[in-house]
């Protein structure tokens, strides 16, 4: 994700089915501080979200890693957004197994979380297709509640 991804990223999180569980839809300048916030995420951590394309080359959302706070704790996250009409054809599903993988087998990581809405039935899916389970409920600012679901990464 770079600043060349700032008009297919303002379209993304601009979208009202894809923000229906966030408090808004972001603006383009949030989708600038979205991507800038990714790139200072790749320098610290060698990781972030990531632009999620076809094969040829059309954009569908992005997936990644993040560090997160649950309850004061950092937890390592896999988060993943897709436009409305990638969406139901498991890319975010195919998309997030792989950076599951890429948590346990790269960097070794031992846990892996989703921090999803508690109506968003389709990212509790995803998750629970990785192999999550519901392990904690937190509370964060303008989201009053959000279902961690989590896994250990068995290697």
């Amino acid at each position: 994700m770079s600043s060349d991804d700032t008009e297919a990223m303002t379209e993304l999180l601009g979208d009202p089915i894809v923000m229906a569980f966030y408090p808004a839809p972001k603006s383009r300048a949030d989708a600038v501080k979205w991507i800038l916030r990714n790139e200072h995420n790749y320098a610290a951590h060698g990781f972030g979200l990531w632009i999620v394309e076809t094969h040829a080359g059309e954009f569908v959302g992005d997936c990644g890693l993040t560090w997160q706070t649950v309850s004061g704790v950092p937890r390592l996250e896999v988060g993943y957004h897709v436009l409305p009409a990638w969406q139901g054809l498991g890319l975010a599903t195919k998309a997030a197994a792989a950076c599951r993988d890429l948590a346990r087998d790269l960097l070794e990581a031992d846990e892996l979380v989703a921090i999803v809405h508690p109506d968003n039935r389709a990212s509790l899916r995803v998750a629970e297709k990785l192999g999550m389970r519901r392990i904690a409920e937190d509370h964060d600012g303008d989201i009053p509640v959000r279902v961690v679901l989590g896994m250990r990464l068995d290697r």
